[in-house]
């Protein structure tokens, strides 16, 4: 390097008279404009071939990696340009108030989700039918309300086509939304719920009646 800091490239001739100075001593010579050409368009072929292999690769790599990690996700809300709500109830201990909810349903003609467990369902089956014959979706809440992630696939299963059938026998409708008790999930409890041919629906406000 000279005293400017800039780099020189030297290289070394065949031993003969040309490389020697008048005083007999041997002389290095820079490199000529076309020999640092082409060693800078090497790097830079170079370069793009490791870009290239990297481009091709590692997409692959990276895929396989996020799949492992890939979280199985409900439905909590859908993004709409028109001003609605979906409204929904869980139906699973009581019918105290099925009857005035209906009435007031049908007055302002909205129609909403009732997820309902096997056990409402097997114990006020007539409920269960006005529900339908009112238009509401019905939808799924499970067997008997347990939390599903605790449960193995066949017990998750169970839990979701025990009412389904019971459902289907005491109205005619194949249901297919489910909601798990308490809003409990995993990956587990999402997939075999799909493969029961359902979407497992959760929700984003919660809204309690204060008497």
């Amino acid at each position: 390097m000279n005293v400017n800091g800039e780099a020189m490239f030297f290289y070394n001739k065949d031993k003969n008279a040309n490389d020697l100075n008048d005083n007999g001593l041997r002389e290095n010579k820079p490199a000529s404009d076309i020999t640092l050409f082409i060693r800078i368009g090497i790097l830079i072929l170079s370069i793009l071939a490791v870009v290239g292999l990297a481009v091709k690769f590692l997409p692959d790599a990276i895929t396989v990696s996020n799949i492992g990690r890939k979280r199985d996700l409900p439905i909590y809300c859908v993004a709409t340009d028109e001003k609605k709500v979906a409204l929904s109830f869980d139906a699973a201990w009581g019918n105290e108030d099925t009857q005035k909810i209906l009435d007031i349903l049908a007055k302002h003609n909205v129609k909403v989700t009732f997820f309902m467990t096997g056990g409402w369902v097997s114990k006020y089956p007539d409920d269960v039918k006005k529900i339908a014959a009112a238009g509401h979706d019905l939808g799924n809440h499970s067997e008997s309300h347990k939390h599903m992630t605790s449960l193995s696939e066949q017990e998750c299963k169970d839990e979701i086509m025990k009412v389904h059938n019971r459902v289907k026998e005491l109205t005619g409708v194949e249901m297919d939304l489910f909601r798990p008790p308490y809003g409990d999930y995993n990956n587990m409890v999402v997939g075999v719920a799909r493969d029961c041919g359902y979407y497992t629906i959760q929700w984003d406000v919660d809204v309690y009646a204060i008497s």
